[in-house]
């Protein structure tokens, strides 16, 4: 007789995080030597001060192996125990194998199984998700979710426009199921493909390769609409953050920590008044690394855990934008 019990789902908690950024510094200053731009000009409307800049000789997987070793040091992992590795990115080291299979053979996770995942600046949620999901199941019990991105590779320098608010780095987090934790309360993912054209790289791939022809136009490098982007991020992000925190039935004053996208200041200022929480609510670092894609929420949760800015049992929500378009947000029990 079949059972009329439904089935049990093991709970997924993120038990360590790490991150990493190049030490190269590029300043407001800096660029002011490269396009016509200022550091008032840049500071006023992103409130971006500097970005962090990676070698030509390092790839996007020792930016991810990197905080990928801090993660695990964190959470008191070893690399065999690691099961299945997730790399958010929209820089790869190469088309294939994925930068998740590069980052497995520097750690040393003989065991684990490697994919890419590609939600731009979306992608570290959209993995997490993921992750909870495998845990859940008891597929795997040890995930590394790494959200990494050396978008100085695909910037267009002459670009006043986008040139300044993009900088490389890697964030990462181990999720286990763990007793006594609730962990992942609530997570919610979107998409809008049919808005794909105000923030993309054209060129590159299958649809408009690089070519002899073509390659002074730089079709591999960040094109973006920036009122629209805006408009649509405050507006995606609002609506994901109110929706997750009825998902996870909880409201704004019982959450300890916000979490945003790094992209632009204007934007998370938005935010919070629109949900009417303090900006002192919001961890913020754009002002020290920019928007590093896929990297910013998690080298944000990285550098907010490090510095105490909630406890365990606190409740954090995490709310992302990207091209896609794509959205993501998170409540978690930490």
């Amino acid at each position: 007789m079949p059972s009329d019990s439904k089935p049990t789902f093991r709970s997924a908690s993120i038990i360590g995080t790490g991150s990493y950024v190049p030490e190269k510094v590029l300043t407001n200053a800096d660029l002011e030597k490269i396009v016509e731009t200022s550091d008032e000009w840049i500071l006023s409307r992103t409130g971006i001060r500097e970005r962090r800049v990676a070698g030509l000789d390092e790839p996007t997987s020792d930016l991810a192996a990197k905080a990928a070793r801090a993660a695990m040091e964190n959470a008191g992992v070893t690399a065999e125990e690691i099961d299945l590795i997730i790399c958010a990115t929209v820089t790869p080291d190469m088309f294939f194998p994925s930068t998740a299979c590069f980052v497995q053979s520097k750690i040393g996770a003989v065991n684990a199984v490697c994919f890419d995942l590609s939600a731009a600046c979306s992608g570290f949620l959209f993995g997490v998700e993921t992750a909870r999901q495998f845990i859940a199941t008891g597929a795997y019990n040890t995930v590394l979710v790494i959200g990494a991105d050396k978008l100085s590779s695909i910037v267009d320098w002459s670009d006043r426009n986008t040139c300044v608010l993009f900088g490389d780095g890697a964030g990462a987090a181990i999720l286990q199921h763990r007793e006594g934790s609730r962990g992942i309360l609530a997570s919610r993912m979107g998409s809008n493909g049919k808005l794909a054209d105000i923030l993309y790289i054209p060129g590159g791939g299958s649809a408009c390769p690089v070519t002899a022809d073509n390659a002074a136009e730089k079709p591999a490098t960040i094109r973006m609409n920036g009122r629209e982007t805006y408009k649509h991020a405050v507006t995606a992000m609002v609506d994901a953050a109110e929706k997750v925190m009825v998902d996870a039935g909880v409201t704004s004053s019982e959450i300890t920590c916000f979490i945003p996208h790094q992209a632009n200041l204007r934007i998370i200022e938005a935010i919070g008044s629109r949900l009417d929480v303090a900006m002192e609510r919001f961890h913020i670092n754009l002002d020290r690394y920019g928007n590093t894609s896929a990297a910013a929420v998690a080298i944000a949760l990285d550098e907010a855990a490090r510095e105490g800015r909630f406890q365990r049992g606190d409740k954090i929500l995490m709310v992302v934008f990207g091209g896609g378009l794509t959205w993501a947000s998170s409540v978690v029990e930490w």
